[in-house]
């Protein structure tokens, strides 16, 4: 095999993003030195003077590059080599002052002499603005004195240039050895690159590990490298995560990076565009080779120059400024930075598609033979006659056989499902470039709508089939809707991942439930498919149900007209295909019910009930949505959403059952007194019957039976002007439940709220009943910054703050100031405020709809606004979706009315806007 040729080469100065002399004019640069030089006769001041000039050029420079950039944001080649060019300048003007200024040596010995190298991505040519400078100092011998005071003296230069200099002094032995124990150090050799100095000690180097270094090394090389981007993925991520690293993370440059390293290690390449010539990739995958680089380094380097030092982590905040700086704009219904980010992650998956390709093709010629044990007596998957197995991977016989029945595009996902094993990347490249033959023909074949639901529906793992079909492109060619999704990043801290994943992993939680893994978390919906129900329209809706996502349309209606096209395609009949549009159309009323409303309310519960109508629906929904939950991200779901789904779930199932009559305020009040006499039955009945007769009917229509036995107590024992405070984790709920006895008195809602977000607790729950006696019975459901019961360990500092506030020793409206701050990575969110009144949603509440951005100090904010006006607050509802935030009140006006009049409705909606702003500002001072 030929082996890799290292080349020495000059400093770069083609193709720059700016002419070489606005850059860095050499010969002005030495006649101003040298006049500055004239009298300077101390290593100081020399060294001062040439670090004054060479900075005053390195800034210009910059500014020239920056400003060229920013006219040519995509222009990422002409970027790099132009940081590169300005550093190659920077670094032999260093040495030219060090070796003939500082240290002058006429006639030097055999063993002074002295090569400079660039190695790694400096010495490839490719520089972000501030990459480092890696740099290999090479002598023929042990290093002397002399070379010794050059090294040293330029790298004070560059020091104070403040580059980030990463440097090693050796000698040619010295590499070999070195190179043969480390990986690293031998990938940055492989890419060195002369600057200056003694030029045949540089060769000796080229050649010496051409012949006694890389030569016959290629497997274990490309081991190495194998193992490093495996272990990088494990520490970045597998999938494609929502704050991508441009530079470590999946489908990033080092992926990229890794795969030239390969290549010129293996084939003796220079470029990536010769192995198109060796077979290794088609015209096409190199001009997505290219089309991913050049948008990656784009990417990078803007985001150097935006954070202003070597930032490679794609966060939230910079990939709003990294869009505004490449010219990206807002269309209908998505912001600039969301279609930024989308052509970001097609990039990155073509990064993947390539560098899959290009490694099976490695691993033909260099994988390890395996053990011949196991060889003999490893069970080979049986294929079908089209297939073969190649490197333990399904690969297809014959190409035009294949081609010749266009339905054999999805049958090789069918038998790839079927034997367990992996897509050969020929098979896979095959695909990609044969997708226009999924045609309407094929859309409408019976046969193609049966080996598609046979994916979903047969194998018992559909999310591996999906995954594979969305990353070859056959998902968008077989359901067309679906291609504006793919890659479709959602600007918020919600979604974990792009509108697609989003699909594949709700699809993966589907499967799993019917797999029976989830039984003990998802016991409802665990139940519900055990029952049965119909499969083929449960996951037809789960899949197409985003998929009118990225329009200025509510996505629930449009997709719903978009499921009456799809579903008949896809074989449906017309009763399927309605369900399927219902489901589509009302995939978040279950979630928006149980998290937005009070669903001890039995008039949310009849609403949800006549909506939904039978129990074949709610089966339907009630999957969906926990699905889709749990598709969000790996931490969306959790106990509180659980018992919430779970509950409206069990109450409308039972009204669906028994009738919407048996749905009224009377019977649950009957039933929670006769609850709390049981539950106290050592009390004396003439207290039991004070204790029931003290409460208004909301109060026993609304809590737990537990918390009517704790609030019995303390207003048993409570003292006059006493405020007595119950702290109770409550596992099942993953929240703490905070229960308050004390007389009442205007706001004391907005000041418990104000005492909780001082000591960070988030309230996802609020019951707030009066007494007829004049007390206050207040439960509050809470939880962590990280949505965990709030920790016992906290909850003494809690009730001490609590007392503290509720006693006027602490206002809230002023400590709240220094906390009531938006993290600088949230800042870019956008989130418009809306406020709605409803009358209907409940029987003797209106209800304010609050949807806002979320801080720690909103809740007291509008609480103490609704209170000054007067408002008395029954209950809230908090819903969070990352940084936005759902705040839903149950009030009456100061007679026990609901607020029907428009204009009080607009003067209410006017101060909580007011206060939603003031807060606004405040949290950005």
């Amino acid at each position: 095999m030929s082996l890799p040729v290292q080349q020495v080469d000059a400093p770069l100065v083609e193709g720059l993003i700016c002419a070489p002399d606005l850059i860095f004019d050499k010969a002005s640069f030495n006649e101003e030195l040298t006049s500055a030089l004239a009298g300077q006769t101390t290593p100081g001041d020399i060294r001062t003077v040439a670090v004054n000039l060479l900075r005053g050029r390195q800034k210009e420079a910059r500014a020239r590059i920056a400003a060229a950039f920013a006219e040519h944001p995509f222009d990422a080649r002409p970027m790099t080599r132009a940081y590169t060019y300005l550093t190659d300048q920077l670094v032999t003007s260093a040495l030219y002052v060090a070796r003939e200024v500082l240290h002058p040596k006429p006639n030097p010995t055999a063993s002074e002499h002295l090569a400079v190298i660039a190695v790694g991505g400096y010495g490839r040519g490719e520089m972000a603005p501030f990459s480092d400078v890696d740099l290999l100092f090479l002598t023929p011998y042990k290093i002397t004195a002399w070379a010794e005071s050059v090294i040293e003296s330029m790298l004070y230069i560059l020091w104070d240039l403040k580059l980030k200099v990463g440097h090693a002094s050796r000698t040619v032995k010295e590499c070999l050895r070195l190179g043969a124990d480390d990986f690293t150090i031998r990938t940055a050799m492989l890419e060195q690159r002369y600057l200056a100095g003694d030029r045949a000690l540089a060769e000796t180097l080229a050649q010496r590990l051409r012949t006694d270094l890389f030569a016959g090394s290629e497997r274990e090389f490309i081991e190495a490298k194998l193992a490093e981007r495996e272990s990088r993925h494990i520490k970045q991520g597998q999938r494609y995560v929502v704050e991508p690293n441009v530079k470590e993370g999946k489908g990033g440059l080092r992926d990229l990076q890794s795969l030239y390293w390969i290549a010129k290690y293996v084939h003796n390449v220079r470029d990536v565009a010769d192995l198109v010539n060796l077979g290794v990739f088609t015209e096409d995958e190199l001009r997505g080779f290219a089309a991913a680089e050049d948008f990656l380094w784009a990417v990078r380097g803007h985001l150097h120059l935006l954070s202003k030092r070597a930032s490679e982590q794609l966060t939230f905040d910079m990939q709003v400024q990294v869009a505004d700086a490449m010219g990206y704009e807002d269309t209908r219904g998505r912001r600039a930075v969301e279609v930024f980010m989308q052509h970001y992650f097609l990039h990155a998956t073509e990064v993947g598609d390539l560098t899959r390709i290009f490694l099976t093709k490695l691993e033909a010629d260099h994988v390890k033979a395996e053990p011949i044990l196991e060889r003999i007596f490893r069970r080979r998957p049986r294929v079908k006659a089209n297939y073969m197995v190649v490197n333990n991977r399904i690969a297809i016989k014959d190409d035009t056989v294949f081609l010749s029945d266009k339905l054999n595009l999805l049958r090789l996902f069918e038998e790839a499902l079927r034997t367990g094993m992996l897509i050969h990347p020929d098979a896979m490249r095959l695909i990609k470039s044969n997708l226009h033959l999924i045609d309407d023909e094929v859309r409408t074949a019976p046969e193609a709508r049966r080996i598609f639901f046979d994916l979903l529906l047969k194998h018992g793992n559909p999310e591996r089939a999906l995954r594979r079909m969305n990353e070859l492109g056959v998902l968008s060619a077989f359901v067309p809707e679906f291609e504006p999704i793919v890659a479709m990043m959602q600007f918020n801290m919600y979604h974990s991942y792009t509108v697609d994943e989003h699909i594949i992993q709700c699809i993966k939680n589907l499967a799993q439930i019917e797999r029976g893994e989830l039984e003990e978390d998802l016991p409802v919906a665990s139940s519900i498919l055990k029952r049965g129900v119909d499969r083929k329209v449960l996951y037809t809706a789960l899949l197409i149900h985003d998929i009118g996502k990225g329009r200025s349309e509510d996505h629930s209606i449009l997709g719903a007209q978009m499921a009456r096209k799809i579903a008949p395609r896809l074989g449906l009949n017309k009763a399927d295909t309605d369900t399927v549009e219902w489901l589509v159309r009302y995939h978040l009323l279950m979630s928006d019910m149980a998290q937005k409303r009070d669903i001890a309310d039995p008039r949310t519960v009849r609403d949800f009930a006549k909506a939904v109508q039978t129990v074949k629906r709610l089966d339907l929904l009630c999957v969906l949505t926990v699905c889709d939950i749990r598709g969000v991200g790996p931490n969306t779901w959790n106990n509180w959403k659980a018992v919430l789904i779970r509950a409206l779930y069990r109450q409308t199932q039972r009204a669906l059952e028994t009738g919407l009559e048996d749905l009224n305020r009377e019977n649950r009040g009957t039933e929670a007194k006769r609850a709390l006499r049981e539950a106290l039955s050592d009390w004396p009945r003439k207290e039991l019957q004070a204790e029931t007769a003290r409460h208004y009917d909301p109060y026993w229509q609304a809590l737990h039976v537990t918390a009517h036995v704790v609030f019995a107590k303390m207003l048993r024992d409570v003292k006059d002007g006493e405020i007595l405070i119950d702290l109770h984790p409550d596992e099942d709920r993953d929240a703490t439940r905070a229960c308050f006895v004390m007389a009442d008195h205007p706001g004391i809602f907005a000041r418990l709220a104000g005492a909780l977000a001082l000591v960070g607790a988030n309230v996802v729950d609020a019951r707030s009943y009066t007494t007829k006696d004049g007390m206050v019975t207040d439960a509050y459901w809470i939880q962590d910054a990280d949505g965990n019961p709030y920790d016992a360990a906290r909850l003494p500092r809690l009730r001490q703050m609590i007392e503290k506030t509720l006693r006027g020793e602490v206002v809230a409206r002023d400590a709240l100031k220094s906390r009531d701050k938006v993290k600088k990575r949230e800042r870019a969110f956008k989130v418009p405020t809306h406020i709605t009144f409803d009358n209907e949603g409940s029987e003797i509440y209106t209800i304010i709809e609050v949807d806002t951005r979320d801080r720690p100090g909103l809740l007291y904010d509008l609480a103490r606004t609704l209170a000054t006006a007067n408002v008395y607050i029954a209950n809230a509802v908090i819903a969070t979706y990352g940084e936005q935030v759902v705040d839903t009140f149950y009030v009456k006006d100061m007679f026990g009315l609901k607020y029907y009049a428009t204009s009080k409705q607009r003067t209410l909606e006017k101060k909580l806007r007011q206060a939603i702003d003031d807060g606004v500002e405040r949290a950005r001072e």
